[in-house]
């Protein structure tokens, strides 16, 4: 079937969009740690997350059993306007790399928003607005999640203050100002408007901010404003329930030319992408129905697989958020100020992490030039200009077919393209002009960031 004349973008149409998110935690043996309170070191429940989240996001995020989640008809429709998305046979790159292997990607970036992570907004904003709230609050890195949310809070009324990673809101005003098109006020973080944006900025003066600051304080202005929940776009069990989606419609593209990949790649900031796209995979491996290699791919500068402790540690710098068990490099950790974008996250999603370290999927970091190159390659030859966080998962696929061209394996690798980088051209002049940095952290950097990590009886 491989040698099959397969098109250069595989379309569904729309009755062939899944009809349900698949929980990849129903078929986990080995289920993701249950949040803590920070304060009791007691497992949160329903009632305890409440203040913080929509009430049916919250039953997601809590369901570890039932195995495909219906997906409102109302969500549906509005994914019919970007979805399904292509999947792509990459023949131009081949050709380039002369390799024997057999290159797909799944393109998540036809939308305005730019990038897969509309998939979760529009749910979760919808769920908000079903609950009767006047709006939302998010932090966003490289600013995909804030246009997302911005998009969808638009499209449903919702209110939506968004909090900016500093060094990406200074990099990026162009994906500022399409946040503030669609309705959203847009923050730099860390500011002066919170109380933990303040006490941040007062232990690290001129920081550049990261997304666990950000989170901190966007919530803190949900939970002190009346009428609004905090909401995540990435790392959480639910924004993976949402981006299953990609896999979905990946493995059913595939099906219909019974084409069977050998590996699937994916960058891995706090997850969102990764698991979307490997979790119907992911499924059948966990079944032992098949087996496949998956791969994640991380930046060498914020390393939290490959470099983290595998523990209980807060997901933002304020300390204000739950505990969760994840590959971690410290809430305190604050990654440099450079060109990975929204995967500057300290840490994991639970679920990649338990799965992770049951040795269900791999990982690797790669330094940003060399992510860059590979940019630069696949924008010449497939002619779409990658995003930054893409590009990392562009970088390893490359790797894995040069690979190939050495053994003269023929394998077939799927990846996953989450978007374009339209707003990441800061980015590219530095690597045009040779400004561009491979800064990698320290072992005495991170081990000063782990000796931060919450006391938690049990942990490892």
């Amino acid at each position: 079937m491989a040698n099959q004349n397969i098109p250069y973008k595989i379309y569904l149409s729309e009755d062939e969009m899944p009809q349900t998110w698949y929980n990849v935690r129903a078929d986990m043996k080995n289920k993701p740690a249950p949040l803590l309170n920070p304060g009791t070191g007691a497992p949160m429940g329903f009632e305890d997350l409440r203040p913080v989240f929509c009430d049916e996001l919250i039953r997601q995020e809590l369901d570890d059993d039932t195995r495909d989640i219906p997906i409102p008809q109302e969500i549906r429709d509005f994914y019919k306007m970007y979805r399904p998305s292509p999947l792509v046979r990459a023949y131009c790159l081949e050709k380039k790399l002369q390799t024997p292997a057999k290159i797909y990607y799944k393109f998540e970036g036809n939308n305005t928003s730019g990038s897969h992570k509309l998939n979760s907004a529009i749910a979760q904003a919808y769920y908000a607005k079903q609950q009767g709230l006047k709006g939302v609050t998010t932090e966003t890195g490289a600013g995909q999640w804030g246009t997302a949310l911005s998009m969808a809070c638009g499209y449903l009324g919702l209110d939506c203050k968004v909090y900016m990673v500093k060094v990406s809101y200074e990099q990026k005003p162009f994906r500022r100002e399409v946040m503030r098109t669609y309705g959203a006020s847009v923050t730099p973080s860390p500011s002066e408007t919170t109380n933990v944006g303040r006490a941040i900025l007062k232990e690290h003066p001129g920081t550049t901010g990261s997304l666990g600051c950000a989170i901190s304080e966007a919530v803190e202005a949900a939970t002190s404003t009346p009428g609004y929940r905090y909401v995540l776009g990435s790392v959480l069990n639910q924004v993976l329930l949402h981006q299953s989606v990609i896999g979905l419609e990946t493995k059913t593209a595939l099906d219909k030319y019974g084409v069977v990949p050998d590996i699937i790649i994916g960058c891995a900031g706090g997850g969102s992408n990764l698991g979307g796209l490997i979790s119907p995979f992911m499924g059948e491996k966990l079944r032992g129905e098949k087996d496949y290699r998956i791969i994640a791919v991380e930046p060498a500068s914020c390393p939290s697989f490959t470099r983290g402790r595998f523990a209980y540690d807060f997901c933002d710098t304020g300390h204000v958020c739950p505990l969760a068990k994840m590959y971690t490099l410290g809430s305190n950790f604050i990654p440099s100020p450079n060109h990975a974008g929204g995967l500057r996250y300290h840490g994991m999603s639970s679920i990649l992490s338990q799965l992770y370290h049951d040795g269900y999927m791999e990982a690797v970091s790669v330094e940003q030039t060399k992510v860059f190159e590979a940019a630069e390659m696949f924008a010449r030859v497939e002619g779409i200009l990658p995003a930054p966080e893409s590009s990392h998962a562009i970088r390893v696929a490359i790797d894995e077919a040069m690979k190939c061209k050495e053994t003269g394996e023929e394998k077939t690798i799927v990846f996953g393209l989450t978007g374009t980088g339209y707003f990441d051209m800061v980015a590219y002049e530095k690597f045009h002009n040779g400004e561009m940095s491979d800064y990698i952290p320290t072992d005495a950097e991170l081990e000063s960031s782990f000796a931060t990590l919450p006391q938690v009886p049990g942990q490892d």
